[in-house]
């Protein structure tokens, strides 16, 4: 898992640890010390902690004009044991809320299993985001059949290829 970086091409327009709005201003990235592991695997060290042991994340670009955040996801998201949404909405939706974000681009390409648990992290932000949106991109097809196990339909709604 070492070798799975965050997309990086977004740096050149978009560095969280220098956005003072951002839930991860200031951070100092140390590029030469894997110290962040998932399951005893570490991770690149760009990955960033959000509370959860299992699920880490990168803020890729955020634009408060036009109100949107690009989130890439690595891990496992556990909401059963480790109610990983919570972290991800206390710690980092919560925050970027507060400066006017109401949609999401979450990508998920690298977030190996998903097991749900109860679904009011997800009402609330979905109630918080109003005329905004949540999107799920490049999700495994296991983890959005879960989803729609766990995650009330009134809050998800699926396209259908």
């Amino acid at each position: 898992m070492h070798e799975i970086e965050p997309y990086h091409a977004w740096l050149k327009y978009y560095d969280s640890s220098e956005d003072e709005r951002s839930p991860f201003y200031g951070k100092e990235y140390n590029y030469e010390l894997y110290q962040d592991a998932i399951y005893n695997y570490y991770i690149d060290p760009a990955w960033d902690y959000i509370g959860s042991e299992t699920l880490y994340i990168k803020l890729l670009f955020v634009d408060y004009d036009l109100g949107f955040a690009v989130i890439e996801m690595i891990g496992e998201w556990n909401d059963a044991v480790t109610n990983d949404i919570m972290f991800l909405k206390r710690n980092v939706i919560d925050h970027l809320q507060l400066n006017g974000v109401n949609k999401y681009i979450l990508i998920g390409e690298s977030v190996f299993n998903f097991h749900g648990s109860d679904d009011c992290y997800y009402e609330e932000w979905f109630e918080e985001v109003e005329d905004g949106w949540i999107a799920a991109v490049n999700f495994r097809e296991f983890i959005n059949e879960e989803w729609k196990n766990t995650i009330s339909t009134a809050i998800l709604m699926w396209a259908e290829p």
